[in-house]
């Protein structure tokens, strides 16, 4: 691919319908100001589209070529995003379309806008404004009172603000702009939400030796300009964050950018306030709940390198950031960071450490709990590990106790949801005024309503799925395509009376329980369902850490990386729910979850206790969980992936069939599968075809199969050549998280 600017010929690739490059010609006003990674307006069948710059180049076999249209006034697409585009597209099996289309937001693929405002400022100066007020408070007493509002704003104001703050319409304002004595202009507006944000300004900690070594390591990769990882393996509460902060100013002092990557948007709030606690310059947010417009002004703000750092979930990895030089990854085992939905089903993790790859930047992943192939990398020399063995502060590990449930079952002659001791323990917190935390990773009232006469199910009639009740608003609801319906009185198949029974447990029934148990309890709770609106996360968060309640209660949001100095007392309910699903990483996430949940118990100077509730109290997994020993559990599992040729022993790929038509589908997928087979017999294993975890979804029947190979770049070739189908979706997943969903 040619570098050079001034070539006459340039390869796009269009935002919709085709999924191959168009070669279009450069009118002569345009060389040299068209880039790779350039926003045009292209000629097609009749119309015009928007399209992106992926190569510039001298000649083309293609004779009749067409000139571009326009060249749009948007920050252009850095060269880098471009590479790891390419790279992406050729990687996760994915058409660089749709590539193309996760790396650029919709405002800057459309061409959004600045958010203009009308800006009013006065043209005379403040004793000739004075004179003015006084002589118009008979003859004209609202222009009288926009004068008196712009004599305590000299510099000027908003139209809209100048309006409210002197209760006036816009016509005496109008008045005064015709006169000559105020000026209007339109002026761009920044949305960040960020800029209403408080916040204080606070100063570097003193940091213990670990945290030192640590820190100097990374500042070592930073000073060399080359391409390095870190593995910041810490427990919980060890001090990572402030070596993050600290890493982000001897970045900025050299003049790079950062990118930094939070797994939830619960802990993007209390990240931000901690960088711009530190930090003047402003930040640049990103994550799914920005408007389009918001977006829009990041993403510029980025591109100007008006924010050097970013913060975001997922999709932050593809900022247009100039001269990057840093990214963290926190909690980098966790696995919202990989996409599952729609391809390319990327890892923001990987992503990272290729796009670092690409700028010799510096990667740090940081974690208590790290993936197993991270931490197994560190021994391979890929990445540098850097250890934080102890909590920062001199604060201790929480005390953790198991609590087996069947005694409590059998003493509660049925169910119970909280063990004596539990209950007990929530009531000491309580009334010393310390805080509890309640984990369980299930939303919703029941989970389920089952008939007694016939075991039926009440299910989604889209989706494979039983129906989740909510008592609130007295519906049952589907988690997968949100079909919802009032719980029936008769069984829908059997149509027996009064034998439908509620089953199941959910963050809803837990909250309404704790409540019953005790009343004088102050609770919020914190999951998709009551985190639905924007700004509603921050909102939550902040009535918690303020202490407007005794006890939170949540799902996995609530399990990592959040800091409550009042939290003495976590709860884990039914700790081994995850241990039962038929996945070769269960093992790993329950271990992982149940230690990330553990440390947020006793981080401030109060010591703090964990209460995990569980069937399975013999279970491996919960006696490490217990002991906080991440480096137990990693011998374990890893020779537990060696003898089943697991990753990171294998690679795998899950190749997943969508058709409305069963039989078709399945006929399909076999059909892929014995072609593959002959064509890769030798470098690979493909496992038989299976009906996925969640068989159907939204009326289409779902079936994988598995391809397991000890080297992914050599089948890569194969899977992009197998032929699509009209009425089955096929979806590629490298290195999928789950085998079963």
């Amino acid at each position: 691919m040619s570098d050079l600017n001034s070539g006459n010929i340039v390869s796009v690739i269009l935002d919709q319908a085709i999924n191959m490059t168009l070669d279009y010609k450069v009118c002569t006003e345009l060389i040299g100001r068209i880039h790779i990674g350039s926003r045009v307006k292209v000629p097609l069948q009749g119309s015009t589209r928007l399209a992106t710059v992926i190569e510039i180049k001298q000649t083309t076999p293609i004779k009749k070529l067409r000139e571009i249209i326009e060249l749009l006034d948007t920050p252009v697409l850095p060269k880098d995003l471009v590479s790891l585009a390419k790279w992406m597209a050729h990687y996760y099996c994915c058409p660089l379309r749709k590539v193309l289309q996760v790396i650029l937001p919709p405002s800057a693929r459309k061409d959004t806008g600045a958010k203009q405002q009308l800006f009013i400022k006065p043209l005379l100066d403040k004793a000739r404004l004075k004179e003015l007020c006084e002589s118009l408070r008979l003859a004209s007493p609202t222009q009288a009172e926009v004068v008196s509002t712009l004599l305590q704003a000299p510099k000027g104001l908003l139209l809209s603000e100048l309006m409210e703050k002197a209760h006036v319409s816009r016509s005496p304002i109008d008045t005064l702009v015709k006169k000559n004595i105020l000026s209007c202009s339109s002026i761009t507006i920044d949305r960040s939400h960020l800029l209403e944000w408080e916040f204080f300004r606070t100063k570097p900690k003193s940091l213990n030796p670990e945290q030192v070594k640590a820190l100097e390591s990374i500042k070592h990769s930073l000073n060399t300009n080359q391409f390095h990882t870190h593995l910041l393996y810490g427990v919980t509460g060890s001090g990572k964050t402030e070596v993050y902060l600290q890493a982000i100013q001897h970045a900025l002092e050299q003049g790079k950018s950062i990118i930094f990557l939070v797994p939830e948007i619960a802990l993007t709030s209390q990240t931000i306030e901690r960088l711009r606690s530190r930090f003047l310059q402003k930040l640049a947010i990103l994550h799914y709940r920005l408007s389009i417009g918001e977006k829009r002004d990041a993403w510029h703000n980025i591109a100007t390198h008006i924010t050097p750092i970013v913060i975001g979930a997922r999709s932050a990895i593809f900022s247009p950031t100039c001269r990057l030089g840093l990214i963290i990854v926190d909690e980098e085992h966790e696995s919202s960071y990989k996409q599952t939905e729609e391809s390319p089903r990327y890892h923001a993790r990987d992503i990272a450490v290729m796009r670092a790859k690409l700028n010799q930047a510096t990667v740090i992943l940081g974690s208590a709990t790290p993936s197993l192939e991270s931490y197994r990398n560190t021994f391979l020399d890929k990445y540098h590990l850097n250890t934080l063995p102890k909590r920062a502060d001199k604060a201790h590990l929480p005390q953790i106790q198991i609590v087996d449930m069947r005694p409590q079952y059998q003493k509660a002659k049925g169910f119970t949801l909280f063990s004596e001791i539990l209950i007990e323990k929530i009531k000491q917190k309580i009334a010393l005024g310390e805080q509890v935390l309640l984990f369980l990773n299930r939303r919703g009232y029941h989970t389920s309503q089952l008939c007694l006469n016939c075991s039926y199910v009440v299910s989604c009639p889209h989706c494979d799925i039983s129906l989740t009740f909510y008592l609130k608003e007295n519906r049952l609801s589907c988690h997968l395509c949100d079909f919802c319906l009032p719980p029936p009185k008769s069984c829908p198949k059997c149509h027996a009376e009064g034998q439908l029974k509620f089953k199941g447990v959910g963050t809803e029934l837990v909250e309404r329980s704790l409540k019953a148990l005790l009343p004088e309890a102050r609770t919020l709770r914190i999951d998709k369902d009551t985190t639905r609106h924007k700004g509603s996360h921050e909102l939550l968060l902040k009535q918690f850490r303020t202490g407007k309640a005794d006890v939170l209660i949540g799902t996995q949001m609530i399990a990592k990386g959040l800091h409550f100095p009042l939290v003495t007392l976590v709860g884990v309910l039914m700790a081994d729910s995850n241990l039962q699903i038929p996945d070769f990483r269960a093992s790993e996430t329950t271990f992982q979850l149940l230690t990330q949940v553990a440390g947020r118990s006793g981080r401030g100077s109060l010591l703090g206790e964990v209460v995990i509730q569980t069937l399975l109290p013999e279970h491996v997994i919960l006696s490490l969980a217990q002991q906080q020993n991440f480096e137990g559990f990693f011998a374990q599992e890893i020779q537990t992936r060696r003898l089943f040729c697991y990753p990171p022993f294998t690679r795998l790929v899950k190749l997943i069939f969508s058709g409305k038509i069963e039989s078709q589908t399945v006929e399909y997928a076999e059909k892929i599968r014995k072609d593959l087979t002959r064509k890769l017999t030798n470098s690979c294993e493909i496992l038989p075809l299976i009906a996925c975890g969640h068989a159907k979804i939204k009326d289409m029947f779902r079936y994988q199969f598995l391809i397991k190979a000890k080297k992914l770049i050599p089948i890569l070739p194969q899977l992009h050549q197998i032929p699509q189908h009209k009425e089955i979706k096929l979806s590629i997943d490298v290195d999928p998280l789950s085998t079963f969903f």
